[in-house]
């Protein structure tokens, strides 16, 4: 089991290169303390332990060591301005991991979801009786998936978080990968048996590992915000399609809205760096009158809207999860829905690895996992690349033929429940969690120590310890 790290390393003579102290051994490091990587540490995480049980002798617990490491303060990885549209798949891996009771309350529901190609007078519907499930679709805000989350990691007996924390170094061994962590009370090395790279698609592991990408920034940019309508949203999804790109509209809890607008680059900025009022003319057109007059909630965020795939998605000792792996187009809110599935599947793949005593950092191991995502998130990624393409543009053939495909998704329900099962995530090899990762959420304190670099208190990386 991990051991307390020794006062003297927290000295000022501390370098990177000072080994003379005793490494920390953990199962698995995961970079990365966003949706995705917290969703991997929830699939592999031991039942929750009573404070009298902290001081078990070493070696009792059967779980794997986990590790979490995030460069941000706890505050500002849960703090947000952004709802994420949630697909019945990622439901049903929050219902396995025994969250979904916290959640459920705290989001939105959709009854129905409608498509459709600009002001063309024909559009799709989707009802939760074309996938036999309570909803199409769910749309929840960041803070209430990251809440959740860092609640079931508190009650596991084998999880540490250590925010404030880079990771400076890592050296990938025959049986282990170093890992070097710095935060402003010095530098400590680790050893794992596994590197999780889930620290975005900008990855400094990824680079670092020499691991490449193929893809390319896209011509848009999406611009997000939230909104309150004047009258009921009724838990009603749209997604409008336009020459310029697609346009989304996601019913929130208290009659509120997120929207997603998609344009090309110099249509966007232009958009954002509109007055207020302005900006609420020129959104009101595109929202439509359905929901009555629009009231701003927040301040217009605007991203680049990109399209990545890395070559490969593990090598001996270290393996890539969500947006450090791929990167979708916003259409259709895929992107966070995939990394979650990447978080069940290798869960699960570790999980049954553990369980066969095979070594969890292995390459015959870990391409499981890849042999199992890449392919299904690739398929992810050119639908959704396809499906924007098709749409933003005027090209006469083009359009007359997608407006015959929407018509007969509207009137043959095969091909509309086809599309509808890719979209939600209910298509291809579903994740099958542990019964472990399913123990409810205990109300007790648990073991895991969340560090945080204060440098107004105490050595915080002295408290990495698992007792």
């Amino acid at each position: 089991m991990p051991t307390k790290i020794p006062q003297a390393w927290l000295g000022s003579d501390c370098m990177m290169t000072n080994f003379e102290f005793p490494t920390i051994d953990y199962d698995v490091v995961i970079v990365g303390g966003g949706i995705s990587g917290l969703t991997l540490a929830c699939g592999l995480r031991s039942p929750s332990v009573s404070v009298g049980a902290a001081s078990r002798r070493e070696g009792e617990s059967s779980g794997l060591r986990i590790l979490v490491v995030e460069a941000q303060q706890e505050q500002q990885v849960t703090k947000r301005s952004r709802a994420y549209a949630l697909s019945p798949m990622t439901s049903k891996i929050f219902r396995d991991l025994g969250l979904w009771e916290q959640i459920a309350p705290k989001i939105s529901h959709f009854s129905r979801v409608l498509l459709s190609d600009a002001d063309y007078s024909h559009r799709v519907e989707f009802c939760p009786n074309d996938l036999g499930e309570a909803a199409v679709y769910y749309c929840g805000e960041h803070g209430v998936l990251m809440a959740a989350l860092q609640q079931r990691v508190a009650t596991a007996a084998n999880i540490t978080c250590c925010y404030e924390t880079q990771v400076v170094e890592v050296r990938y061994g025959a049986e282990t990968a170093g890992v070097m962590l710095e935060n402003s009370q010095g530098q400590q090395r680790l050893q794992s048996k596994l590197v999780v790279a889930a620290d975005g698609i900008n990855s400094q592991i990824r680079s670092s590992a020499g691991i490449k990408t193929n893809g390319y920034g896209q011509w848009q940019f999406c611009i997000t915000a939230f909104v309150a309508p004047s009258r009921p949203h009724q838990n009603i999804g749209y997604e409008r399609f336009w020459p310029s790109g697609p346009f989304a509209i996601l019913p929130l809890p208290d009659n509120r809205c997120q929207i997603v607008w998609i344009a090309p680059h110099a249509e966007a900025q232009a958009i954002v760096a509109l007055p207020s009022d302005q900006f609420m003319t020129e959104l009101q057109q595109r929202y439509g009158d359905q929901m009555g007059k629009l009231t701003l909630l927040s301040q217009p965020l605007v991203f680049p809207a990109q399209l990545m795939q890395s070559r490969r998605y593990c090598q001996p000792r270290l393996v890539l999860l969500g947006d450090a792996a791929h990167c979708c187009h916003p259409v259709g809110g895929q992107g966070l829905n995939m990394g979650i599935r990447d978080a069940a599947a290798l869960a699960q793949v570790l999980q049954t690895a553990q369980q066969q005593k095979k070594d969890l950092g292995s390459l015959a191991v870990l391409k499981r996992y890849d042999r199992w995502r890449r392919y299904e998130n690739w398929v992810m990624l050119a639908f959704t690349d396809i499906l924007n393409r098709s749409f933003s543009n005027h090209w006469l053939p083009m359009v007359r033929l997608r407006r015959l495909l929407l018509r007969l998704i509207i009137y043959w329900s095969f091909p509309r429940r086809l599309l509808l099962r890719l979209m939600t995530g209910l298509w291809g090899r579903q994740p099958q969690l542990n019964a472990l990762s399913a123990e409810k959420v205990s109300n007790g304190n648990g073991s895991v120590k969340h560090i945080a670099s204060d440098r107004s208190s105490s050595a915080a990386l002295q408290n990495i310890d698992m007792n």
